[in-house]
């Protein structure tokens, strides 16, 4: 059984430099024995984050992301049963959405500015799949 698990989350009290790295490096690390694949997107305060991957493996990820002193208010935006995988060729894809477009934005949002909690489910999935179509996203496996 697969499925597909999108969250928001902010950095916590005082991100640094390092954090984004530090997470993706964890990312690649530990994804590919999981089989968990997947795309981070990131500004310098918030991560929209999407997972899959085998239901048992994402859900004890998420928990772990959950209790995971970098993030803080964790929010669900999307989960599901997929058949196959969207982005079975990234162990932990990347982009930084503060060097954006603001158009690209301003399709999915109100406001020409990354914020994953005004974003439904759909529109979120919908940005991603433009930010890969367009090679915006880096770190393919």
């Amino acid at each position: 059984m697969l499925v597909r698990l999108l969250y928001a989350s902010r950095a916590a009290d005082h991100p640094d430099s390092g954090a984004v790295g530090a997470i993706l490096q964890q990312s690649r690390r530990h994804n590919p024995p999981a089989g968990i694949t997947g795309v981070l997107c990131h500004s310098e305060r918030l991560y929209l984050q999407l997972l899959e991957g085998g239901r048992e493996q994402v859900n004890q990820l998420y928990g772990r992301i959950l209790a995971d002193r970098r993030h803080s208010a964790v929010t669900l935006l999307h989960y599901e049963e997929i058949s196959e995988r969207r982005y079975a060729g990234w162990t932990m894809g990347q982009t930084n959405l503060d060097q954006l477009n603001p158009g690209m934005l301003l399709r999915y949002s109100a406001l020409p500015a990354f914020d994953p909690y005004a974003l439904s489910g759909a529109s979120s999935l919908a940005l991603i799949d433009e930010l890969m179509a367009a090679a915006a996203v880096l770190g393919r496996a």
